[in-house]
């Protein structure tokens, strides 16, 4: 018994003190580019439940052996734990949330038979089974004028069995402008959302290897184009084309929804069409690019690279980001290189003193007015990329224009946290929650 109980306390010093001191990077808000300190946190963040029950089992061992130390050790496991996954769960405030864009009684204008696939409320240790959805893959949605160029997507559809709701959801990646493509770590998303009838256009537009910041809205604008010109094919309803995505995604979506028919956006064999989206919703975006460039020190960070005091980014797509893409990063045109990756000045053509009025022109934040769509924001307000403090920003414009927006701001939370183990991650939850009952609103003002 006593070797059975020293096997034990072994195994607790042996990891619940490693995930006693992991609790420490819940707490700090680090800047770019701590990528490596950014990546633990939202990894240790998405595992919080996991630790919670480590707590718990560390707190129940310490009390039948009666080592004290134990004893502590598991109810700080337990608790530090137990509050981050109340923090990152919590509704955003009925200020800001679902009563002021939809009204007290939003919750009633959600039909019974929408719920069915709903998660039943924010405060889940994991995301329930759904059905699978069906998927069609790599379908060109447009061709670059004057070139062979095709630009695709992926569709997944509802199951067979689910009936369509008439929305449909063009997402668009994240990756810095730089990297990453269609189906990146979406896989939960798509089969959540498909599961309650509403078709996802999974978009790979331009990357900034081949393009400009125009070029990219423009490719968003053709991917809005296509799904009307699509609609009846997938059973969607062309007034309920809703837009979005996460980071550099999400701002695409902003630009793209709050420029709508804007022919000085808008791609040439497309100006007089009809590309005005119902709504958008945003994960962790990029509003204003002046703030940005701010909020990442990229001036620091270019200067210090200049000076030969920090490790230049590679020059050539690493094995592990590579293995991450797939075997599509040639034609994406990551193959020549991620250096600029994370710098906005490069895109832009200079820094905001060098060329203001571009980064003013290039930003959602000067589009802001009353004819802008219903727009769903979500954010950590430790986000090391996209500064939380502009989101907020573009919130109160929104409302001042008397725009239906919810803002939703979640504490102890970094960029991109909702593509970390999205089935156990709590904060991913919370922003499925969202998400879901936002569509459903929307389908129903429109239907």
């Amino acid at each position: 018994m006593n070797i059975l109980a020293s096997a034990l306390q072994i195994i607790v010093y042996t990891v619940a003190i490693p995930v006693a001191f992991l609790s420490i990077v819940l707490f700090v808000k680090s800047r770019w580019p701590a990528t490596t300190l950014w990546g633990l946190k939202v990894s240790v963040s998405a595992f919080s439940t996991v630790f919670i029950f480590i707590g718990l089992m560390t707190l129940m061992i310490g009390l039948t052996s009666g080592n004290s130390f134990i004893v502590y050790l598991g109810a700080f496991v337990t608790l530090i734990y137990l509050q981050h996954f109340i923090c990152v769960t919590l509704p955003p405030p009925s200020s800001s949330g679902f009563e002021q864009a939809f009204g007290k009684n939003w919750e009633n204008q959600i039909l019974p038979e929408q719920q069915k696939y709903f998660i039943p409320h924010r405060m889940i240790l994991k995301l329930p089974s759904w059905p699978e959805p069906q998927l069609e893959q790599n379908i060109p949605y447009a061709t670059i004028p004057g070139t062979d160029h095709n630009l695709l997507c992926d569709i997944v559809k509802p199951p067979p069995m689910i009936k369509p709701s008439g929305l449909a959801f063009i997402f668009l990646h994240g990756g810095a402008f730089y990297t990453m493509d269609k189906n990146f770590r979406t896989e939960e998303l798509f089969r959540h959302l498909a599961a309650q009838g509403h078709v996802i256009m999974d978009v790979a537009f331009r990357l900034a290897f081949e393009t400009d910041l125009m070029g990219m809205i423009h490719d968003v604008k053709r991917a809005i184009f296509w799904m009307k010109e699509n609609a009846v094919r997938y059973s969607v309803n062309p007034e309920l084309i809703t837009i979005g995505g996460g980071s550099s995604g999400g701002y695409l979506g902003l630009m793209a929804a709050f420029t709508g028919n804007d022919p000085r956006f808008t791609p040439l064999e497309l100006i007089g069409k009809n590309i005005n989206c119902a709504a958008v919703i945003t994960e962790y975006p990029v509003s204003d690019l002046e703030a940005l460039y701010y909020h990442t020190d990229e001036s620091k960070t270019a200067w210090l690279k200049n000076k030969g005091l920090v490790k230049k980014s590679p020059i050539k797509i690493p094995s592990w980001l590579k293995g991450i893409i797939g075997n599509n990063y040639n034609r994406l045109g990551i193959d020549k290189g991620i250096d600029k990756v994370g710098t906005i000045a490069p895109l832009m053509g200079g820094t905001p003193d060098q060329c203001p009025e571009k980064y003013t022109i290039y930003s959602p934040f000067t589009y802001v007015n009353s004819t802008c769509p219903p727009t769903l924001l979500i954010h950590g307000n430790h986000d090391i990329m996209a500064p939380v403090k502009s989101t907020c920003l573009l919130y109160k414009k929104l409302i001042q224009q008397k725009v239906p927006a919810l803002l939703h701001i979640l504490p102890q939370t970094d960029h991109a946290f909702s593509r970390f183990f999205p089935s156990i991650a709590p904060a991913a939850h919370n922003l499925f929650y969202d998400m879901e009952r936002f569509m459903a609103l929307i389908a129903n003002q429109k239907n």
